[in-house]
């Protein structure tokens, strides 16, 4: 299965908008979508079957979306009233079709009802990669060994020591202060 880290964007109850960073794969034409249970983003998809799939080159959303910087300029989607990120080099706007129920991570099954791209993607270098990572590590910190955790970590911070820039220096420190607040408080 290839999974593809993405930014998954629905509407909150009060009509807001809520960006989450999430994994998803395609599976017999259909694309599945696999949130945490509970998440405001299921929680979104159980009221209002419809979301955002934006696909984007800039780590630090990913950062900001587990780090409290969710601050990021949106726009209306082409079909779908619901934003999605103006920085979104390619978006598809997609429909729940069904939800298979798990404790821990309920399947989406989704069909998509238009698609755009918007700028060519240029690829990750190794920093923005090892900031995703780190940001998949930091969503699952309650639930991994501290050892596994920091082993990581020390692997990650090769590709940052080597080819970050000021935005992925900006997106790492964010999670290593939640890290840091993990491990020490």
């Amino acid at each position: 299965m290839k999974i593809l880290e993405t930014i998954v964007t629905t509407r909150n109850k009060d009509g807001s908008t809520h960006i989450a960073p999430m994994g998803i794969w395609d599976e017999q034409n259909q694309l599945v979508l696999a949130p945490f249970n509970p998440s405001t983003t299921l929680e979104n998809l159980r009221r209002e079957p419809y979301a955002i799939i934006n696909r984007v080159d800039d780590a630090r959303i990913f950062a900001g979306c587990l780090s409290g910087h969710k601050q990021w300029p949106l726009c209306k989607a082409d079909q779908l009233d619901i934003d999605r990120l103006e920085a979104a080099l390619s978006h598809s706007e997609i429909e729940v079709i069904k939800i298979i129920d798990d404790d821990l991570r309920p399947q989406c099954k989704c069909k998509v009802i238009h698609e755009a791209t918007h700028a060519p993607f240029k690829g990750f270098n190794r920093a923005q990669s090892a900031i995703i990572e780190l940001a998949i590590l930091v969503s699952r910190l309650d639930r991994l060994p501290i050892k596994k955790i920091t082993s990581e970590i020390n692997y990650l911070q090769i590709a940052i020591d080597k080819t970050a820039g000021a935005h992925e220096l900006e997106a790492w420190s964010w999670l290593m202060d939640k890290v840091e607040k993990h491990l020490y408080d």
